[in-house]
């Protein structure tokens, strides 16, 4: 039953913080938490008329047949049956009803599918199968391979060696790589005991529901401990659990709380801008019309009075009538109705039946079928399809959308030098090609077979134990979020969140710095065939503002270090003084591996006192359980300790276009539609993309490239290449500059600007 039932006429307070308690149905209910199941239709069997006929009479010819019909039940004007009326309205509302009444049907039914999925819920000490609509808040409940997540979970513990859990995210974001969750040490030890688990009491609190799927503040007491959440430990709906065999977990939000459901909005009524043309023109021809009953009427008063009150005996007025003017407003909604067929009720149901067909011809397109996954094209709505051919713009992502998000180490730098390029005996880079020797890896047992690198002299300055090289690659097997498999012994799968880091750990993994096992205070790494245990004291996530990630880990020796890798502009600011001269030689290596549309990153590292490390980690600890302000408060501690560090070089990943990308763009292109891509990478790196994909060519007259650092210079550069792609648009004559000197508070639309060629347009980060 809905708590609107229950509480009617009460108003919900909106919630600030959650707090619940596990395995306790009774604390939890007074908080009023929404249950787990969902609603995405929009009518029910008592609201589909009212609601349906108030979206169809928004269109003003169906509400102007209703106003005429009202007018053919007034005896003193109608002059046509009222059937006449009734007839044709019903049918246009007949066929967009049946139309909606058809989608929303289909909505319930997925609606009910989803809600009555069976779910195995832990009560009173044993496993029961529930519906996912009875689940509720403060709910422990077990998941098993391959299942959906049924609501948003805290992982309290799996079948998987320190209770990691690997998710497919792709009905959230569309990234079909796999992701690591990984529950708390304290939680870990619960496993499968049901026994344990039914008796485990923990409180969490946390932030109210939102829709950010990346952030998840809170913290669990158990045991009068307090432990730090974040997203890394949650599972969230619309997941699906892979290569897991179970696990349990703690419901904290439910059904409509759900990210997932946060994001997903409300079903509303959509209209096209053929919907709103035709309303503009329907209002054009009612104008038509009620100046030409206007003149008629006019004409009938005059007439009235002139001559028609001689004729009295053979056209007497009707009842209730004493004057020509008033015989003139009655025959103006006379000709209202005899005129009616000038507004076309038709063209909504000639519309609506094209719009249908084009539906059908989408879906048997045989150009928009993919064969490998067998896939054709759907057209979800048949209210929407004619939005297609009237694009402008497109916005897209690079990596993943234009770019296969395969990730290949392709070259690096180290204390100064490039490696990756092959040369012959006069010292010239030669081409690499399928005939190109590969490096021999086989003096490493654990080496990946399908890795592939061609530039033999990093592999001897590994064997050489240069200590620069060791460093480098050591960062990269220690520096990482990514999870190891390994089902049979010396057969290493990793899982990375990011393509890039399993790129990463991959290659110091061939050149002998196996990352091969990872608990939540450890990380295993065998070095040149000598397994090491680094103590694992704190990560320092990547995130878009900081642009970077770091470690810290003390080495079977005692060592404290902290490694950090990132974006080259974020982590120079960053470097000791003596790093000047190295940095100068790794920006030219950069600038080259850029040019060549790799992605790059620069890796750098510093060693750490023992008594101010011990302080700061005694901060990070007290920041972390923070509820309020968790997220500033350790932005300041990691840059803090991200200070001085020292440069060991930058490495360089490949990510090859998909196929048939540039002829997409060029297509699109001859279509007139302009395409805004954008990247997370160098300017250097973004525009060789550009080039390779079409999205830039030779052609253009001109590529303007906007890197202002203030927003007046940023203007000024826009301003500049305005001038240049259409030199007389700072004329006073210009109708943008007309727009701009009006000065309106309302949002206007300003037309489109015709340049006088072809141009392209390259804006950094800072500058957007």
């Amino acid at each position: 039953m809905s708590l609107f039932g229950l509480k009617f006429g009460k108003k919900k307070l909106k919630e600030e913080e959650r707090q619940l308690q596990a395995n306790n149905r009774d604390f939890n209910v007074q908080f009023e938490y929404a249950n787990n199941s969902i609603k995405t239709s929009k009518y029910n069997f008592f609201t589909f008329l009212p609601l349906n006929l108030f979206e169809q009479f928004q269109r003003i010819a169906n509400a102007y047949f209703l106003f005429l019909l009202i007018l053919q039940l007034i005896p003193q004007i109608s002059s046509l049956a009222w059937f006449t009326t009734v007839v044709p309205l019903v049918l246009v509302l007949a066929v967009s009803g049946v139309k909606d009444a058809i989608d929303d049907f289909n909505r319930h039914k997925s609606d009910k599918h989803v809600n009555n999925r069976p779910v195995q819920v832990l009560i009173n000490g044993m496993l029961k199968d529930e519906k996912w609509m009875n689940v509720q808040v403060g709910d422990i409940i077990k998941l098993e391979n391959n299942n959906f997540v049924t609501a948003d979970l805290l992982l309290l513990s799996s079948s998987e060696p320190h209770s990691l859990t690997y998710i497919e995210t792709a009905e959230l974001d569309g990234e079909t790589n796999l992701k690591v969750k990984q529950a708390l040490t304290v939680t870990a030890e619960l496993g499968e005991d049901l026994q344990k688990l039914t008796e485990f009491n923990g409180e969490v609190k946390c932030e109210a529901p939102n829709n950010k799927l990346d952030k998840f503040t809170g913290t669990l007491t158990l045991r009068g401990e307090k432990y730090a959440l974040d997203n890394e430990k949650m599972l969230l709906r619309g997941c699906t659990i892979r290569n897991t065999e179970w696990c349990f977990g703690l419901v904290i939000y439910a059904g409509p709380d759900t990210k997932l459901m946060q994001n997903s909005g409300k079903t509303t009524f959509k209209r096209t801008s053929i919907d709103r043309l035709m309303n503009v023109l329907v209002l054009v021809i009612f104008a038509f019309l009620a100046l030409m009953c206007l003149i008629l009427a006019i004409g009938n008063g005059i007439w009235e009075y002139d001559k028609g009150y001689y004729f009295q005996v053979y056209l007497p007025w009707a009842e209730g009538v004493n004057s020509a003017s008033y015989s003139g407003f009655l025959m103006f909604w006379s000709y209202v109705i005899i005129l009616n067929t000038v507004v076309p009720i038709s063209l909504y149901v000639s519309v609506e039946i094209i719009r249908l067909g084009n539906s059908f011809y989408i879906d048997w397109d045989r150009k928009m079928y993919y064969p490998l996954n067998d896939t054709p094209a759907q057209a979800r709505t048949t209210t929407l399809n004619e939005e297609l051919g009237q694009i402008k713009y497109i916005f897209s992502d690079k990596t993943g959308t234009l770019t296969q998000n395969i990730m290949c180490f392709n070259k690096c730098s180290i204390n100064g030098k490039s490696y990756g390029d092959v040369y012959d005996m006069s010292g010239q880079r030669i081409e690499i090609n399928e005939n190109t020797e590969k490096v021999d890896f086989s003096y490493n047992q654990l080496a990946d077979p399908k890795f592939s690198f061609y530039d033999h002299s990093l592999v001897e300055a590994v064997k050489l134990s240069d200590g620069p090289t060791h460093r480098f690659f050591r960062l990269l097997s220690l520096c990482h979020t990514v999870m190891p498999e390994e089902k049979k012994e010396g057969n290493l799968v990793y899982q990375a969140q990011s393509p890039d880091e399993g790129a990463l750990v991959t290659a110091a993994r061939n050149f002998g710095f196996v990352f091969r096992a990872r608990t939540p205070e450890t990380i295993t790494v065998v070095e040149m065939g000598e397994t090491k245990i680094y103590k694992l004291l704190a990560i320092l996530d990547f995130n878009n503002v900081r642009k970077r990630m770091s470690v810290i880990v003390r080495s079977p020796e005692g060592d404290l270090t902290l490694y950090c890798k990132g974006a080259d502009t974020i982590l120079y600011e960053l470097l000791h003084s003596s790093c000047d001269s190295l940095k100068e030689e790794t920006t030219e290596h950069l600038n080259e591996f850029a040019g060549e549309g790799l992605r790059t990153l620069v890796v750098a590292y510093k060693n750490l006192d023992e008594d101010y490390f011990q302080d700061w980690i005694r901060r990070h600890h007290e920041a972390s359980t923070a509820l309020e302000g968790r997220e500033d408060k350790l932005s300041e501690l990691y840059e803090e300790i991200e200070k001085d560090l020292m440069l060991l070089g930058a490495t360089a990943i490949e990510d090859k276009l998909q196929d048939g990308v540039p002829q997409t763009i060029e297509t699109l292109g001859k279509a007139s539609i302009k395409i805004w891509v954008l990247t997370g990478d160098k300017q250097e790196t973004a525009m060789n993309i550009g080039y390779s994909c079409n999205l830039l060519h030779d052609d253009m007259e001109d590529v303007f490239i906007i890197e202002g650092s203030t927003s007046d210079d940023v203007l000024n550069e826009l301003r500049n290449a305005r001038k240049k792609m259409k030199p007389d648009s700072f004329l006073d004559s210009d109708e943008i500059n007309i727009q701009f000197e009006k000065s309106s508070k309302k949002t206007t639309v300003l037309p489109d600007e015709q340049a006088n060629g072809v141009y392209g347009l390259v804006i950094t980060g800072h500058s957007l």
